[in-house]
């Protein structure tokens, strides 16, 4: 069994005995999916600290920080009066759809046999609109500009739909989704926002990825526990990065075992601050806990600058839980 066909028996709860450190996925982007300007020649976040850009959405970015993605500092539609003059990027656009079959040539020469060929939604829904808009003003507007965010969330989801198109004509079979949810200790969104705005757009992306079977790896940091039934729900396959911090891993492995595949679960913090000995035992602790009937691909809950120790150590707790599995 090679390892793409062990990653489908760990999605589907088959196996526990092998682990896998996230699902095989080699992922193509749109030009634009990763914050990419039409002036940038194809960079965003790799760009020296200070650099400001401007990405296809019109959205402002600055590099303020040295291994920190950039934060977005200009907003095109902050104001409801700007949208009737806001030029939404349009996912016909060669300049932006081109790069999907790029992506996909290097796939075909060096990727095909050990990995899944996957279709970036970065910032799926939530965030590519509070990027847009600001993120107080979208909370703000929520409220006391409903019918104009309605607006830019159907604009917005109508491009991830179309977009969609070019993936499932590339060959894609995985879907990285994602929109960062949760807080530290809650959700960031009321429910009765996450149940009006949200969940109607992610259902029309979901069920379009539902009709080629695709899979759906779904990303959310922060507090998510009391939303784990709409990630079901919306038949979203894996859910990642499954911050230790932030939820209770009893209660959502409780929740989701056997009906939702989960992805990381280390602890990001104990990588940072613990020694290579707590790392073991945090990576031994969480497999115990997360991997009791398959369904969990194994790694930080975070993507950071870890130390080298302790990245070590919990790559070779997982290579000697694995084999003794």
């Amino acid at each position: 069994m090679n390892i793409k066909e062990t990653a489908l028996e760990i999605l589907r709860f088959k196996r526990s005995d092998i682990l896998l450190q996230g699902f095989p996925t080699f992922e193509m982007s749109y030009y634009g999916a990763n914050h990419e300007g039409y002036e940038t020649n194809g960079k965003s976040h790799d760009v020296p600290v200070g650099t400001f850009w401007t990405d296809v959405w019109g959205v402002g970015w600055l590099k303020e920080q040295e291994g920190v993605m950039g934060f977005p500092r200009e907003h095109p539609i902050s104001k409801p009066e700007m949208l009737k003059s806001y030029k939404f990027p349009d996912p016909n656009d060669e300049r932006i759809y081109a790069k999907i079959y790029k992506d996909k040539e290097i796939y075909e020469k060096q990727y095909a046999d050990t990995m899944f060929l996957g279709g970036s939604l970065r910032s799926t829904v939530w965030e590519r609109t509070y990027k847009l808009i600001g993120m107080e003003n979208l909370m703000e507007y929520f409220y006391t500009e409903p019918n104009f965010v309605e607006d830019v969330l159907d604009t917005v989801t109508n491009f991830q739909l179309q977009i969609l198109d070019y993936y499932f004509d590339a060959g894609a079979t995985v879907f990285n989704c994602g929109d960062d949810l949760g807080t530290q200790n809650s959700l960031l969104l009321s429910p009765n926002v996450m149940e009006q705005f949200l969940k109607p757009r992610y259902k029309k992306v979901m069920d379009k990825i539902k009709t080629k079977d695709g899979i759906i790896n779904f990303h959310s940091c922060g507090h998510i526990e009391p939303i784990l039934e709409m990630f079901i729900e919306l038949k979203i396959d894996i859910l990642n990065p499954v911050q230790a911090t932030a939820n209770n891993l009893e209660n959502v492995i409780k929740i989701t075992q056997n009906r939702l595949a989960l992805q990381g679960g280390i602890s990001s913090h104990m990588l940072v601050v613990g020694t290579p000995e707590e790392v073991r035992q945090n990576t031994r602790d969480v497999v115990a806990l997360l991997n009791k009937n398959g369904g969990y691909f194994c790694g930080p809950d975070q993507g950071m600058v870890f130390n080298p120790d302790n990245i070590a150590a919990m790559n070779d707790e997982i290579y000697s839980l694995s084999a003794a599995g």
